[in-house]
């Protein structure tokens, strides 16, 4: 059946929405309320309904930068404005801290890191990572939250030569920086609270996984009008 194909296809995560969509693109002529009826009709549900805690970062009182994104989490173009936020996951060995900076034009996680530590190494590998997906010369917002490894001497000397200008959250204002929260509730909802990782390396490799051999390349973005991060970004730079 072209339905569980298809789910299967989005990891057993996709509801109706993306089915269809998915259907749609290989041409299968079938409408939304049929593909919602079947899945209900065969017990498909999507298994990603379990909720998570944000990872909490160490933090001082000084040094923080004004919240110049304020929510405006649409973009005109690719590498114009990034946002960035770092969370755990647990395996038995112990906990795995995951930083990223996702692009708002496209949602693509356009720089990653992980390691056994929640620090200034970690997400200055993050930022070395995303600027290189740009141009030297383009000036691009960067908005994490006011965690201190944010405000690192090692992280914040990556900003002149990038051309980054900084943003940040306000203190206890979640909502400020949503899109990176979301991403981390669809990671954890779709991939980490199914799994469970022995050691920090099988939790690396299966998020290196993830994020880009599926998030980032097949994934259907409801924001997106359905397409991937990797789709979407590629038909703007078709059209200049």
């Amino acid at each position: 059946m072209k339905i569980l194909e298809a789910y299967k296809l989005g990891r057993k995560q996709y509801v109706s929405p993306r089915i269809y969509q998915e259907l749609k693109a290989n041409k299968v002529n079938i409408d939304l309320n049929k593909v919602a009826k079947m899945m209900r009709d065969n017990g498909i549900y999507a298994t990603n309904s379990i909720k998570f805690k944000k990872a909490k970062i160490a933090r001082n009182t000084r040094g923080f930068a004004l919240n110049i994104l304020n929510r405006d989490f649409n973009s005109s173009k690719p590498n114009k404005k990034w946002v960035s936020d770092t969370t755990f996951i647990y395996t038995k060995q112990g906990w795995l801290h995951l930083a990223v900076i996702i692009d708002l034009y496209s949602r693509k996680v356009t720089g990653w890191s992980m390691s056994k530590y929640n620090n200034a190494a970690l997400v200055t590998k993050a930022l070395k990572m995303a600027t290189q997906a740009k141009d030297n010369q383009q000036r691009v917002l960067l908005h994490p939250d006011q965690g201190s490894t944010y405000r690192a001497d090692t992280y914040l000397g990556c900003f002149k030569d990038n051309k980054i200008d900084q943003s940040m959250s306000r203190k206890g204002e979640c909502h400020d920086n949503a899109v990176a929260e979301r991403f981390f509730s669809t990671l954890k909802n779709e991939l980490v609270y199914q799994t469970s990782y022995l050691t920090r390396e099988e939790a690396q490799s299966s998020i290196f996984e993830y994020i880009e051999v599926f998030y980032n390349k097949i994934r259907r973005h409801s924001f997106l009008e359905y397409e991937s991060p990797l789709n979407y970004e590629s038909a703007y730079y078709d059209k200049i």
